[in-house]
């Protein structure tokens, strides 16, 4: 008589191995106790909060939020998709420094070649150009929308003033973006920036002297904006971005009137 086989009880060989991998040190080197991906999670006021501790993202926000105060018709989502524009326009740029000579002729044929000859130059730089359009739009309206619900009020008075920093940094982004094509709009541009530059009431003509890299628009201008634009100003965007998203983790979000 041939002898019937056992079949494998497949729902405790699963068990098991989840088991194992869950106990495993490499698995919990990655995720610290209180979080839900570790044997014995319970759903308790202590875990949800260790869970908004531990997680990168979740870090990110207060340990306790007021249900009112993250309703998409409070917040209409314009802090969020700020930041989802900046990450777009890094990634963006990216791709664009891969083509973009920031020299004289060679940025405006770049760019020139982007739109006809680029495999998919002209969608990555469309995007870039109203990404950056659509970001300072925004920030303009989650400032106003943060005025206009009193948020900027104790304990957050501090976070209003790196806001109000983040938007003249994102018209700084935009106003040396527009200057990079270095087309017949870039110079003129770049003629009323350091002109208006130059009544500044302590820097005056040395301001203008610095951001041309002399008395008259040459190659170095450009190469001087570009690095503003690639280097220096989104340095600056990302600290004050970090310092503004801790401080919103440490005052908490604000609530209607």
């Amino acid at each position: 008589m041939a002898r019937r086989l056992k079949k494998p009880d497949i729902a405790g060989l699963g068990d098991e191995v989840d088991k194992r991998v869950r106990d495993s040190q490499v698995w919990k080197s990655i995720f610290r106790p209180g979080s839900p991906f570790r044997r014995g999670y319970a759903d308790n006021p202590r875990n949800r909060a260790m869970v908004m501790v531990n997680n990168v993202l979740y870090h990110l926000h207060p340990v306790k939020v007021k249900r009112h105060s993250v309703r998409f018709s409070y917040t209409l989502c314009l802090g969020g998709l700020s930041f989802f524009l900046f990450i777009l326009l890094t990634v963006t740029g990216i791709f664009l420094m891969f083509y973009y000579r920031p020299t004289d002729p060679q940025a405006w044929m770049d760019v020139r070649d982007l739109h006809t000859t680029v495999n998919m130059g002209l969608l990555i730089r469309n995007m870039h150009r109203w990404g950056a359009h659509l970001m300072v739009f925004c920030v303009f309206l989650h400032m106003a929308r943060v005025f206009y619900t009193g948020a900027y009020k104790p304990p957050r008075e501090f976070n209003w003033i790196i806001g109000v920093l983040l938007l003249f940094l994102t018209g700084a982004l935009s106003f040396t973006g527009y200057l990079l094509p270095w087309d017949q709009l870039a110079l003129w541009a770049v003629t009323v920036g350091t002109n208006i530059g130059g009544y500044s009431p302590v820097l005056r003509k040395n301001f203008s002297f610095v951001l041309l890299g002399g008395v008259e628009i040459t190659g170095t201008t450009l190469l001087r904006w570009y690095v503003l634009h690639v280097l220096a100003l989104p340095f600056i965007l990302v600290i004050l971005m970090s310092v503004h998203f801790w401080r919103v983790r440490k005052d908490g979000f604000s609530g209607p009137l």
